[in-house]
């Protein structure tokens, strides 16, 4: 059955290697002189901050570097990010990095040119004024933030992210260049390498899914279950860098039109409570989730191992549940709560808040609080 939506590109995507150096041409179409670059430590020493400075100088634009965030950004960071905006009386915002640099840069955007807090645009659609022009340049692979208008931002006092979204928080232009990636270091590839097979697989099914969005799915999961091991071993494989980065963009894409679903609202309350890097928290639960669903997302997951080359041998998420776990074992993450010192004591409480989280209502089956303890005790 087909299902109405609507689609309204909100970016331009140059993909390439070194279109870096297109920065300056870029930017400079937007007419303006004073740029913050929002990005991390990291991402300064490998020197693409640099080299984005110079293509920018080129044009005679001003650039300021705002590294002053967490790897989650939280509403303290991003009123620092404020201030520094408008001490420096910036024009434009580039958000070079992971997904943290980006999502900080949005939120920046939102209170420098909306006022109020961070928790006044949770939820989508709440920015009443114009933003900044931005430009989002991902340096991972990735977590598809550049082709999205959401910003996570974490409370600083309670932990919880927060989902804040507005049309006006897209990037105007997305810059995917794909030797930017290469520096990742191998602990960031499997982190966001498996988040970015979680949003390509959660958005397929989701209540949300149209047949854009689903189109946008599939080839991204096709793209990432290509490439994810071939970078993992051989990271400098520009290939592989390649499908990764676009895999990742397709996913973004497919969440803007088509949102997540159980995996995050299990993943979120992980972190939150334990600290545990957020791809990290998606390998535990992703494959316990899939054959939470197997029954009510059948048809799509049979497309989704179709495409990639799965044998089904019956039930089509438990062989695409198998292929997770196969891809998470490379990467030889923790696959069980206990490894992280989580006892069954603490799994009432996680249910608790996964139940809470906006995504769980996306879940093609309905999943309720008893529902996120059975998933929780599976991945125990």
């Amino acid at each position: 059955m087909w299902q109405p939506f609507e689609y309204a590109p909100k970016n331009k995507i140059i993909f390439g290697k070194n279109s870096l150096a297109r920065l300056g041409e870029i930017t400079e179409q937007f007419t303006v002189k004073r740029v913050a670059i929002v990005t991390d430590q990291g991402i300064i020493d490998t020197g693409h901050v640099e080299k984005a400075a110079y293509y920018l100088t080129q044009k005679n634009i001003t650039t300021y570097t705002f590294s002053d965030f967490a790897q989650n950004p939280t509403t303290e960071n991003v009123t620092a990010g404020v201030d520094f905006a408008k001490e420096h009386q910036i024009e434009l915002i580039i958000g070079l990095g992971g997904g943290s640099s980006m999502d900080c840069a949005k939120g920046v955007n939102f209170l420098l040119t909306n006022g109020g807090e961070m928790q006044d645009y949770w939820g989508y659609g709440k920015a009443k004024q114009k933003m900044l022009p931005m430009i989002g340049i991902p340096t991972t692979t990735g977590t598809g933030s550049e082709a999205q208008s959401y910003a996570l931002i974490s409370d600083s006092k309670t932990h919880r992210k927060m989902a804040c979204g507005d049309p006006k928080a897209s990037f105007r232009v997305a810059i995917l260049d794909p030797s930017l990636t290469v520096t990742q270091p191998t602990s960031v590839m499997k982190a966001t390498g498996i988040d970015a097979i979680s949003h390509a697989i959660e958005s397929a099914v989701t209540k949300r899914r149209n047949a854009l969005s689903a189109s946008f799915s599939l080839y991204a999961w096709k793209l990432l279950n290509a490439n994810f091991e071939s970078m993992l071993f051989s990271p400098e494989n520009e290939e592989a860098n390649m499908g990764m980065q676009m895999g990742a963009c397709y996913s973004g894409m497919a969440i803007e039109n088509s949102m997540l679903g159980a995996t995050h609202a299990c993943a979120n309350p992980l972190t939150k409570n334990y600290g545990i890097t957020h791809g990290h928290a998606i390998a535990l639960m992703l494959p316990h989730v899939i054959r939470y669903n197997a029954d009510h997302a059948q048809d799509i997951y049979e497309d989704l191992c179709r495409i990639s080359g799965i044998v089904i041998a019956s039930c089509a998420g438990k062989a695409l549940a198998r292929r997770i776990e196969k891809i998470v074992a490379a990467t030889e993450l923790p696959t069980t709560l206990s490894a992280y010192g989580i006892t069954a004591d603490a799994i009432n409480n996680l249910a608790v808040e996964a139940n809470e989280e906006w995504t769980a209502q996306f879940n093609p089956r309905i999943v309720k609080y008893n529902d996120f303890v059975s998933l929780y005790n599976k991945a125990l």
